[in-house]
Order: structure tokens, then sequence, then C-alpha cells
């Protein structure tokens, strides 16, 4: 059965997605990805143009933020490290992302862009400072995603639901709500 353009593009992706969270950016391979997408290399190559382009394609992620400015302000910081806890756990794309900003550069111009532009947006009508709001709350949302998701690391990794939210939660909300503490 032949396919449309779109529809051996959309094959492409679907499999570049799964391929580069399960090796990583640097393993990933345009055959491989061609042959779990059943086609041919040339045509990734065609459709994309090479690795970082068909990651960068792979890797336009959408963080799904909920509108921070309908919720309870005393709420905001548990909401969001849940969000963030819900994403790292149903999308393995994001973790893949994550793996892959470590050591390549266009993964990690990938994940500042998607992390600041969106954050930031969700935070614009919260508090003055928003990009550096939503760095902070980045900080604490990729640590804990890749400590508790990549690196495995036992304590983090271990913690309860719970437990994590009442840890990070009222961080990522003073983050968000707080005064500057250095203003006048």
């Amino acid at each position: 059965m032949r396919r449309s353009g779109d529809q051996t593009k959309a094959a492409i992706l679907t499999a570049a997605r799964e391929r580069f969270a399960a090796d990583g950016y640097e393993r990933a391979t345009i055959r491989a990805i061609a042959a779990d997408a059943a086609t041919d290399p040339a045509l990734v190559m065609r459709h994309f143009g090479n690795k970082e382009k068909l990651f960068a394609a792979a890797a336009d992620f959408d963080l799904h933020l909920p509108d921070l400015s309908t919720l309870p302000t005393e709420e905001l910081g548990t909401t969001l490290v849940d969000h963030f806890l819900r994403r790292w756990e149903e999308d393995d794309t994001l973790q893949a992302l994550l793996r892959a900003a470590v050591t390549n550069e266009a993964a990690a111009d990938r994940m500042r862009e998607i992390f600041t532009s969106q954050l930031a947006t969700a935070a614009a009508g919260l508090a003055d400072q928003a990009e550096l709001r939503a760095g902070l709350v980045a900080s604490q949302t990729l640590g804990l995603g890749l400590c508790r998701y990549v690196l495995i690391l036992g304590p983090v990794a271990e913690m309860p639901r719970a437990t994590v939210l009442a840890w990070l939660g009222p961080t990522v909300q003073r983050y968000l709500t707080a005064a500057d503490p250095l203003a006048g």
C-alpha cells in the first residue's frame, strides 16, 4: 500500500520520536528511523534535510501547561509540579529531549526554546519578571525530570508523588508569586 507524502512524513515523525526516546539523539540513526517508518532513508532526508532538523521536528513539543490565571493563587506551585510529573510520566518524548539536551546543542536549544517560551507565556499574567520566574520554574522541573526519570536518582525517583508535591510545590509557588527579593 502506497502512502501519501503527508502519511510518510507522519510515519517518519512517529518513528523518530520513538527512536530518539529509546536510543537518545546520538545513537538514533536516519537508517534506523527510516526502517522503523518502513521507508527509505532518502525520503527522511528529503522531508527533513538532516538529523538535527528531524529531531527538531520530532521534538516539537507542547507542555500543555494549565491556564495559571484560572487557578487559585495558593495552588499554582503544586498544580505546576503535579502537571510536570504527569508530563514526564506520560510522554517519552520529553524524557528523550532532556537526555539529548545534555549532550547535543541542537537538542539543548530546542529544550530552552520550549521551556522559555511556554513557561514565560504561562507566567506572564502572574507577576513581573515572567521570563526570570519561568527560568526558575524550569530549573526545578527540569532538575526533577533529570533526577527522577533520567538519572533515576534513588531518593528522588522513589519519592511518592505526594512527597514530591509537598517538597517542590512551595518552591515553585515562591518562584511564581513572591516579591522580587532584590527589590528595594
